[in-house]
């Protein structure tokens, strides 16, 4: 069976529990992005949660209005129809979500511009391990550098494919999510974030490279050659790989 909308339903009762008892949602607003067929929604309304659930699709919400028509109406459960990669989404105190695969690194960037205590996520297991890829290995990506740029990542167990239907062909893996401020000054977000990109765009060539390659696209060229003359050669002969957190906030910071 193919996953609509690339998602896959939690069906292990157990592993739902998990989830939901990985964080104290009593009397808390969450946030549960792709609700599916309401398993884990149904877990964080037993748990006192005052749920806020987008589902993209139409006919699971029609459904899912049916299940929980009771908790609709007493206010406990709002149920939006949207794409929570752009949809308004209101303030919440945390979110727990097994967020569709295709849509994990744009959702994850975007909850973390929007700001909460913290988030409960389920993503591919390899996902998952590219966000927690130290800086200046060769597994680090831009996945890893913005999220550790603006939160600490908590792994907290794997899931195989027969907890969910349709069964994925890999493993998932749910982790935590803590926002803070980053550790080095960043001037700029929406800069910085154009400059991760436009690196992590050609990772095997060269920093210099990388900027060069990018004038236009991501980057203004007078910027790039202001950078270029400012920046030791030590890192403008390195890989984007093999920088460091301070490096990129370096970069960015360049006026």
């Amino acid at each position: 069976m193919k996953a609509h909308h690339d998602q896959h339903f939690l069906i292990d009762p157990h592993a739902v529990n998990r989830i939901a008892d990985l964080e104290d949602v009593q009397g808390k607003k969450v946030l549960e992005i792709g609700p599916g067929n309401g398993v884990l929604t149904r877990a964080l309304l037993d748990r006192g949660a005052i749920v806020h659930a987008i589902e993209l699709d139409g006919l699971l919400c029609e459904q899912l209005e049916v299940t929980f028509s009771e908790e609709i109406a007493s206010g406990r459960l709002t149920l939006q129809h949207g794409d929570a990669t752009r949809c308004e989404i209101p303030p919440f105190e945390i979110t727990v979500s097994n967020l569709p695969y295709s849509a994990s690194s744009k959702i994850t960037f975007r909850l973390l511009d929007e700001g909460f205590r913290v988030a409960v996520l389920m993503y591919q297991a390899e996902f998952a391990e590219r966000m927690v890829a130290k800086a200046g290995t060769k597994d680090c990506g831009r996945l890893s550098i913005m999220v550790q740029t603006y939160a600490a990542v908590q792994q907290c167990f794997r899931l195989p494919p027969q907890c969910f239907s349709p069964k994925p062909q890999v493993h998932s893996m749910v982790v935590k999510i803590f926002p803070r401020d980053p550790i080095f000054y960043i001037q700029d977000r929406r800069l910085y974030a154009d400059v991760v990109r436009a690196l992590f765009s050609h990772r095997r060539k060269t920093v210099r490279n990388c900027l060069r390659g990018s004038v236009g696209s991501m980057l203004g060229e007078e910027w790039v050659k202001r950078v270029i003359a400012t920046l030791p050669e030590e890192i403008l002969q390195s890989r984007p790989e093999a920088l460091y957190l301070e490096d990129f906030a370096t970069i960015a910071n360049i006026e």
